[in-house]
């Protein structure tokens, strides 16, 4: 079989394609035919050497595919050949608290999905929905899932609330599509002008471009009497506004800590001092969350935005197309 494998890290000719032995699945195993996988923001900063979490020397990259299963070793029970299934961002994570011994990650310290088969325990997969094509069902596993935690953690937003988005990457996108399923407003910040109206088409109830109104967080604030839950992508950059933008009660889910040059979040004083807002931290979610969310989806009949979709032979190319940073939904590699 063909596969990708991160011989080093800091550099894009460090993903290098090699042929490998065929896996057999052993005990509680399957062995997946990937049909598709997709990028999150992780998978270039482990392969830039700047991913919290030290990744395995010559790991096979990606959390995120879906293929069917092809194979599957004695003792399997949750699966049988021809099952479409895509993998758990943290593999041993199977619901309650995330604790050390559930660190392990597909991509990271697990090999993952860039490859033409994966060899899975059965407890790291779960099935897909049926409507969804290859290309949309390798999208979940890791923005997916972590928009939908965002939604769904501490604190559900009620329909009519407000919730805030930044930008047009995997993870925003699908909090708007979420929210919108609640039935909850949202406000979408881009910081290009021409995204405005494909925002709005995905439901996005008010729209602001950030190139053109720096001071956005009191716009929003005025606008909507107060964001109500800000999924924080942007990090550094945006933070304070989401701070001004937010109600007196409202809440942070911050995923971005740290922009690409390293400058942290830094919380403005003056403004917090004036303010009950919760900050809160997530990371992805677990099994249990990845199956609630694909419930939702295949009951919703929701579909992903796809930016790109690059040719297996050209990963290299969408690792580069992703850098860039200026996408609009996620950026999809097909199977070999």
């Amino acid at each position: 079989m063909r596969t990708y494998r991160l011989e080093e890290f800091g550099a894009i000719e460090a993903l290098v394609m090699r042929t490998e032995a065929l896996p057999k699945p052993g005990a509680n195993q399957i062995l997946v035919r990937v049909r598709a996988t997709s990028l999150n923001r992780r998978d270039t900063m482990i392969l830039n050497g700047t991913y919290p979490l030290a990744p395995r020397a010559g790991i096979v990259p990606l959390s995120d595919g879906a293929g069917e299963v092809v194979a599957v070793g004695d003792g399997v029970t949750r699966f049988d050949v021809g099952d479409r299934v895509t993998g758990s961002y943290f593999a041993r994570w199977i619901d309650g608290r995330m604790h050390p011994g559930v660190i392990d990650q597909l991509g990271c310290t697990l090999d993952g999905m860039l490859s033409e088969y994966a060899l899975l325990d059965e407890q790291w997969a779960v099935r897909l929905p049926d409507h969804l094509s290859w290309q949309e069902a390798a999208t979940f596993t890791c923005a997916g899932l972590t928009a939908w935690s965002a939604l769904t953690g501490a604190e559900i937003p009620k329909p009519g609330q407000w919730v805030l988005t930044i930008g047009s990457g995997g993870v925003a996108l699908f909090a708007l599509q979420f929210a919108k399923l609640m039935g909850c407003r949202v406000a979408a910040v881009t910081s290009r002008t021409e995204k405005t109206e494909r925002l709005r088409a995905l439901g996005a109830d008010l729209v602001v471009a950030a190139a053109e109104t720096l001071e956005w967080g009191m716009k929003l604030r005025e606008a909507t009497g107060g964001i109500d839950l800000v999924v924080e992508t942007g990090g550094p950059a945006t933070f304070a506004q989401s701070l001004i933008a937010s109600t007196l009660h409202g809440r942070i889910v911050l995923l971005t800590v740290q922009d690409r040059n390293g400058k942290s979040v830094e919380i403005p004083g003056a403004v917090y001092q004036r303010s009950l807002v919760t900050i809160g931290r997530l990371f992805v979610g677990s099994r249990n969350g990845l199956e609630a969310m694909l419930a939702a989806v295949a009951t919703h009949r929701l579909r992903p935005i796809i930016d790109k979709v690059f040719p297996f032979a050209e990963a290299r190319e969408a690792y580069r197309h992703f850098q860039l940073g200026d996408v609009f939904g996620k950026v999809v590699i097909d199977g070999a």
